[in-house]
Formats: structure tokens, C-alpha cells, sequence
């Protein structure tokens, strides 16, 4: 599987445990807890990315990016956007001529 592969599986996850609901999913407890409880999970990610890369081992910022990755896609799900729009931002980005 292809990391682009990864990100669509895991939307694609993340979309259905929030029409779902499943007991016990941690996704769909998030969804449960509302924006705010969602938008404080991906600033503490996004602080534990910071800390690993100034003190821990690469591994470690690795591990922490993928959950800063999750939980953002969890927040952009809360909101109604679609992961294609980030993505599609991201090409925005590129020169034309790259």
C-alpha cells in the first residue's frame, strides 16, 4: 500500500466511524466530545511533534507526526472538509513549471 494509499485508507476510516458511531471507537469519541475537545487534541499534537524533534529520537517525531496527522484529519472531518482540499492546497502550492 502506498503512503497516499494510507491517507485515503485512513479518511475513509475516519468518515465512517463518524456516521457510525461505533461503541468503543476512539474516533468516534472524539467526534462525541465535540470541536473544541478535538481542535485541543491536535494542538497537543502538534506541541509533542515540536518537543520530540528538539529532544527524542527520530523514531519518536515519526510516531508523534502520525498522530498530529490523525487527529487533524479528524478535526477537518468535524468540519465538514474533505482531505482532497487539503491536498488539493498542497498542489495549489507547487509551481506550475515543477
Amino acid at each position: 500500500m502506498s503512503e497516499s494509499q494510507v491517507l485515503e485508507r485512513l479518511w475513509g476510516i475516519i468518515e465512517s466511524r463518524k456516521s457510525e458511531m461505533p461503541e468503543g471507537s476512539y474516533t468516534a469519541s472524539l467526534f462525541s466530545r465535540g470541536m473544541e475537545e478535538i481542535a485541543k487534541k491536535v494542538g497537543e499534537e502538534g506541541v509533542e511533534v515540536a518537543v520530540a524533534a528538539l529532544a527524542q529520537s527520530d523514531d519518536r517525531v515519526v510516531y508523534e507526526a502520525a498522530d498530529l496527522m490523525y487527529h487533524l484529519m479528524v478535526l477537518l472531518s468535524a468540519r465538514g472538509l474533505d482531505w482532497k482540499a487539503v491536498e488539493a492546497e498542497l498542489a495549489r502550492r507547487f509551481p506550475s513549471s515543477a
